[in-house]
């Protein structure tokens, strides 16, 4: 215990230097993270198998702090092999967009929603990292601050099969909604932009194609559940600031920011309507802590 809380303590510490008010403390460590650790070894040893567990959540909910607390947990504490990756790093290539923009609508060259991503990678890596007969994969990297995939020497390189992969992103598991849903617009962007649905449409499609068949491989879903929608932009500019502090670059304006979580609006909302459906659901304060789990 005592190695597991000096990572646990350092890991938590490098997250506040850069501001981030995801404050965890030793209760947490013992009243949360412990148990459902506990609870998903015990289901890795029921299986025997390597299991895929998808974490979800809005964007600036935490979801890439909780994955890293829980690949340490079961790192340290359980001796598992664990791999944590992003949808994120799955982006198509700022090139794949621009002509995406162009053939099927103006907004697919921003990155975010269904069908920006490279579904048929996101698909076989997941496929060859569950295999028995496992062999050393790259998962792609994507950086943000340029908006577009690192070069193919700094990826992920994976040598070991992993007992539990952590699959997180804002959209993982997503469902498609009714067609009726799509016709009244959501936000400004919607109405002024998407005048002919053309991208709701397009966007609801490949959850109901190319994304339903990735989350079908999923195991276990968990979703951080947030207060409402209002702090999906309030944490997501804390998010920007995080991310221009490490990167020691320009990043996005607030107005900016503003309009980039229109895109994500429609899927979030949905998603946070249907949040019960899930395996495990984190409820996240106003405060960003956790304030409980529920099975």
């Amino acid at each position: 215990m005592l190695n597991l809380n000096n990572k646990y303590f350092e890991f938590i510490r490098k997250q506040e230097s850069m501001d981030d008010k995801f404050q965890d403390k030793i209760g947490q460590l013992k009243n949360f993270y412990l148990p459902f650790c506990n609870n998903l070894f015990k289901l890795f040893k029921l299986k025997n198998r390597t299991l895929i567990i998808g974490l979800s959540g809005s964007q600036g909910s935490g979801k890439s702090t909780i994955s890293q607390i829980l690949k340490i947990i079961l790192q340290t504490h359980y001796k598992l092999n664990v791999t944590c990756f992003s949808i994120d790093d799955f982006y198509k290539t700022l090139k794949e967009r621009k002509k995406m923009s162009k053939t099927v609508h103006p907004l697919f060259l921003t990155r975010g929603v269904p069908g920006t991503h490279d579904s048929k990678m996101l698909l076989n890596t997941i496929k060859i990292l569950k295999k028995k007969k496992f062999k050393t994969i790259k998962i792609p990297k994507f950086d943000k601050s340029i908006d577009d995939r690192f070069k193919i020497r700094y990826w992920q390189k994976i040598k070991k099969k992993p007992d539990i992969i952590i699959f997180e992103g804002w959209c993982v598991g997503a469902k498609p909604q009714p067609y009726k849903e799509l016709v009244k617009p959501i936000n400004i962007l919607e109405k002024k932009e998407d005048t002919k649905l053309t991208w709701r449409k397009k966007v609801n499609n490949e959850l109901n194609t190319n994304y339903k068949k990735i989350y079908s491989l999923i195991d276990k879903k968990i979703y951080l559940k947030v207060p409402n929608f209002k702090y999906v932009l309030k944490w997501r500019l804390l998010q920007e600031k995080k991310l221009r502090l490490k990167s020691k670059k320009k990043g996005m304006s607030d107005k900016q920011i503003k309009r980039f979580v229109m895109f994500y609006e429609r899927v979030t909302k949905n998603m946070t309507k249907n949040y019960k459906k899930n395996d495990y659901v984190i409820i996240i304060d106003k405060s960003h802590k956790i304030k409980s789990i529920k099975f």
